[in-house]
């Protein structure tokens, strides 16, 4: 299958409002800080990370008889992307630290169709163009206990969980606009968590974190879906201190993961089955900024 470059003006509202939200909750969070920071010891850090992001691997399958869809090789995946990613951190008494995360993702393309591609029942014919859209914006919130350090220290290692709510739509639709299939899930996802930070003596510093999870669905939320789904989220940096408050930094990620299953709950078309594997690799440039240091 071969592809043409597609563009289209999506307003996307929730992804704009929640980034609205984060950076108003950020400011919030800033001037309530400097108010209670030397008697309750709370520091709030923000960090912007923007670069790009390559998909590696990217199947997708929606009921057992459609086709295993490889968006990378037939999809138009096989390009890069922007990357974009916006975080507060609350820090207590240098132990204890909250996090909020906004993670947008999503592409949209259009590619010609060399054979038939079928999705939930629905048969998008070869020789038609056929429009993509993958969008899996998801909102992460964690705890880290501080173990060893606290953020913003020279060397750190912590422990903790994350809560992570995904926000997927997936979207096959005929580029004549007669045939179209949408799959949209809103649902939680528990995470574990590390983070880990060693500084040099020139003040650089390389640091690592990962939340994770592989488990059956059903065990998870109390579910008698048999889906099993695995998530990894994992960083790795170096940092340079811009000065006492600031700290700009290179980053490389790696997400990966997905599902397999058959939902009970699926009201068709389709059997209910799903199977979303997928390995993206982005590299990025970001700042911290203590927000109640100056």
């Amino acid at each position: 299958m071969t592809y043409s470059p597609h563009t289209t003006i999506d307003s996307h509202r929730l992804g704009i409002y929640s980034l609205v939200s984060i950076i108003i909750a950020i400011c919030v969070l800033s001037f309530c800080s400097l108010s209670v920071y030397a008697e309750h010891r709370i520091k709030v850090f923000t960090t912007g990370e923007l670069g790009m992001f390559a998909p590696l691997t990217h199947t997708i399958q929606f009921d057992k008889g459609g086709t295993v869809f490889d968006y990378v090789k037939d999809g138009g995946q096989d390009n890069a992307f922007v990357f974009a990613r916006l975080q507060a951190e609350l820090n207590v008494k240098d132990r204890h630290s909250l996090i909020f995360l906004y993670q947008p993702l999503n592409i949209e393309s259009r590619v010609y169709l060399d054979e038939d591609v079928i999705v939930d029942e629905a048969v998008f014919s070869a020789d038609t163009n056929l429009d993509l859209r993958y969008g899996f914006d998801f909102y992460r919130v964690s705890y880290l206990y501080h173990l060893s350090g606290h953020e913003g220290a020279a060397d750190q290692l912590s422990l903790g969980g994350s809560l992570q709510l995904r926000n997927a739509t997936i979207d096959f639709t005929s580029s004549d606009g007669t045939l179209r299939r949408s799959n949209r899930d809103l649902g939680p996802v528990p995470l574990f968590k590390l983070r880990w930070r060693n500084g040099f003596a020139d003040s650089t510093w390389i640091g690592a974190e990962v939340d994770g999870m592989y488990a059956p669905v059903k065990y998870i939320n109390g579910s008698d879906s048999d889906v099993v789904g695995a998530i990894i989220d994992l960083s790795l940096r170096y940092g340079i201190p811009l000065d006492q408050h600031k700290d700009l930094f290179f980053n490389l990620r790696w997400i990966g993961g997905g599902a397999e299953g058959t939902s009970t709950k699926d009201d068709g078309p389709g059997d209910g089955f799903t199977a979303n594997w997928l390995n993206f690799v982005s590299f990025s440039i970001g700042l911290t900024w203590e927000a109640t240091g100056g």
